[in-house]
């Protein structure tokens, strides 16, 4: 799996987790990258969180869960 492709996908997994939990982005909700990580494993997306990466395919993709859902304040 290249990162560009895994990039693209977990974006487009971000809000479809969020939408079948009810979290919209940009809440004061604090949404759960674990609980995103173990939804995405259960449905079978679990190949795109393994990808080349130099801080880690798990840092990665939680950095663009919390741009996706505008939490990038929390960072």
């Amino acid at each position: 799996m290249k990162r560009t492709e895994a990039e693209q996908a977990i974006r487009v997994l971000v809000h479809q987790w969020a939408a079948s939990t009810g979290i919209a982005a940009g809440s004061n909700e604090q949404p759960s990258f674990s609980a995103f990580k173990r939804w995405a494993d259960a449905q079978g997306y679990g190949g795109y969180f393994t990808f080349r990466s130099t801080m880690g395919p798990l840092e990665d993709a939680e950095r663009w869960f919390d741009q996706e859902l505008r939490q990038t304040w929390r960072n």
